[in-house]
């Protein structure tokens, strides 16, 4: 059996041509399937527009969290729940064609992979954003030493036993994709342009683009830690530079007085410091929130078949 979850945030404008659209290429697998329909908190009508498409067939399963946790949460939530042979994720909005699900499923079974990523060849829509999202992907490939993952985000499908790894790590701050490349295992692709939404505002937006970039790129890399130190060590032989030749120009009578220390020493080091203690705190941070030990989510309710309360 297949599972397919997809988390959905104030999407009521699109849920009309989600689910339908989703069913009919899941149809195109196998008959038996469970769209698992995350519900994070939503404000709108998306809720019981679920549910109305839930009791209408029960191959879908409806998961209602107790409010708005996030993305990654949500995707968690539905993953825990999943109880299919091959699990896949996909985002509520459209933008990865559920059409290649079926693509996705051939790779895992015909060619004994283990996990499939969607990578992206092209992004329509916001250029900015997609240049932003590009200079992510491809940093975080960098200084993260993780060589499969670039233009890869949430839309996957991988087969259980990828599946009972990936949810064996237990971080609170986390970043599935690159969870996923963690794990290993035999990994393929499957190419498609990312299309822009149908409908509605994005939910992702910039800011929290950059609180997801910043996730990752402290969770899985040691390079602002090791920035800081390599530039504290760079600041340190600029200043003595900077210092040899404050004390020749003042020995020589040629510079100006008063100045040249106070402002050397403030600014250089003190912006130094706040850039070096802004890194740390980011990592300090996520040691407190995994030493929490939290929940990620909690679930309010669950619409499911008869058969599987």
């Amino acid at each position: 059996m297949i599972s397919l979850v997809v988390p959905i945030f104030n999407e009521e404008e699109l849920i009309d041509e989600l689910v339908p659209r989703t069913v009919k290429a899941l149809e195109q697998i196998a008959p038996d399937f469970e769209l698992i329909l995350v519900d994070d908190g939503s404000v709108d009508a998306s809720l019981d527009r679920l549910v109305k498409y839930q009791q209408h067939d029960q191959r879908i399963k409806v998961i209602q969290l107790s409010k708005n946790f996030g993305h990654q949460a949500a995707f968690t939530a539905g993953l825990e729940n999943a109880s299919g042979d091959y699990v896949a994720m996909m985002d509520g909005d459209l933008q990865d064609p559920p059409e290649l699900l079926k693509q996705m499923h051939q790779k895992l079974t015909e060619e004994d992979y283990d996990i499939v990523n969607g990578t992206r060849s092209g992004r329509k829509g916001n250029k900015a954003k997609n240049w932003l999202t590009g200079v992510f992907h491809f940093l975080f490939k960098t200084i993260a030493n993780i060589e499969d993952l670039e233009n890869a985000g949430n839309f996957s499908m991988m087969n259980r036993k990828a599946l009972t790894a990936l949810l064996s790590m237990e971080e609170r701050v986390r970043y599935l994709p690159g969870l996923r490349s963690f794990v290993g295992f035999k990994q393929g692709a499957v190419d498609y342009v990312r299309e822009d939404r149908l409908q509605g505002e994005p939910k992702m937006t910039l800011g929290k683009l950059f609180v997801l970039a910043a996730d990752a790129i402290f969770s899985f890399s040691k390079f602002p830690i090791r920035l800081c130190l390599v530039l504290g060590m760079v600041g340190t032989v600029v200043f003595m530079l900077a210092g040899i030749y404050v004390l020749a120009a003042k020995f020589a009578g040629f510079a100006l007085p008063g100045w040249s220390s106070t402002v050397l020493s403030i600014y250089f080091l003190g912006s130094i410091q706040l850039i070096f203690l802004g890194v740390v705190g980011e990592y300090v941070y996520r040691i407190y929130k995994e030493s929490q030990k939290r929940p990620l989510y909690f679930i309010k309710k669950i619409y499911q078949s008869e058969e599987e309360k």
